[in-house]
């Protein structure tokens, strides 16, 4: 396959998750208050959550047949990793809002609101929804970041899946009830390129494994309620406005993220049909 034919299916992929996450989640935002199957967190609407996977599936179905397929999924069983990857997994949203805090502590003197979500329910919700995460992590680690890995390098593969991913979550931004409406966008964008390049980094130094990314990408989002840092009143979508300690967890993220990045550097993932595997760093 030439390198322009590789380029269309990973163009095409990006697209048309796009399209048909965003046609469900308006179609949810159009209807959502009359039929059930409109519904925020109804099915529909998460059908386009899990659209990044089920299209990575089509996709690697399409070109690489049922081999694969089976290769795409394998990273889901690939749970035998160092222990210290799964405390990085679990932790790194934890240390990221707490360093944010003591920084906030520092500058304002005094702490921010801390969230009352028991620990034992984050943990017990971390359990649970680390399954639901295959749904995009199947598409933008498994699939995606191995094929753009191989043209731009990993480091800068984790950084344009970061702006990729944050930017298809766009429409809950404008969605009433999503939780994200009423933010600021271009925050997001910053602190989700910066998650990215983490859970990049730790699907490298895994060797693939998806589940402890799933983990990662659980816990990201049941834990951030142990520092909340949205703001109480709605701001314009695409202003800079947030939050100290949103702006602060953001820095902390990208402080934590550069370091990944040099660490990356010269590093890649090779692509074999769908499947990351590793190749030998290259000399800076």
């Amino acid at each position: 396959m030439t390198e322009r034919a590789d380029r269309a299916p990973v163009a095409l992929y990006v697209l048309a998750t796009f399209a048909v996450t965003w046609l469900l989640w308006w179609a949810c935002a159009r209807w959502g208050g009359q039929r059930w199957l409109f519904a925020l967190g109804g099915p529909l609407f998460l059908v386009g959550v899990f659209t990044p996977g089920l299209l990575a599936l089509a996709f690697a179905a399409r070109h690489d047949g049922h081999a694969g397929v089976r290769r795409l999924l394998a990273g889901i069983a690939r749970w035998s990793v160092p222990a210290r990857l799964y405390l990085f997994a679990l932790g790194f949203m934890v240390a990221t809002r707490l360093a944010a805090a003591v920084v906030h502590r520092v500058a304002r003197g005094d702490w921010p609101p801390f969230g009352d979500t028991p620990v034992p329910l984050m943990v017990a919700a971390i359990v649970v929804s680390t399954w639901v995460q295959g749904g995009e992590e199947l598409g933008w680690r498994a699939y995606l970041l191995p094929r753009l890995a191989r043209r731009v390098g990993l480091g800068g593969a984790t950084v344009m899946v970061g702006v990729i991913w944050a930017a298809w979550h766009l429409p809950l931004f404008f969605i009433p009830g999503s939780g994200s409406d009423g933010q600021s966008f271009p925050l997001y964008l910053v602190h989700v390129t910066a998650l990215s390049v983490a859970m990049g980094w730790l699907y490298w130094k895994s060797a693939g494994s998806l589940f402890v990314v799933m983990v990662m990408h659980a816990s990201i989002n049941n834990t951030a309620s142990l520092v909340p840092a949205a703001l109480p009143a709605p701001v314009p979508v695409f202003s800079m406005y947030g939050s100290l300690l949103a702006w602060t967890t953001a820095a902390v993220a990208w402080i934590v993220a550069a370091a990944l990045l040099y660490d990356m550097r010269g590093a890649r993932l090779a692509m074999m049909a769908g499947a990351p595997a590793m190749k030998a760093r290259t000399t800076p």
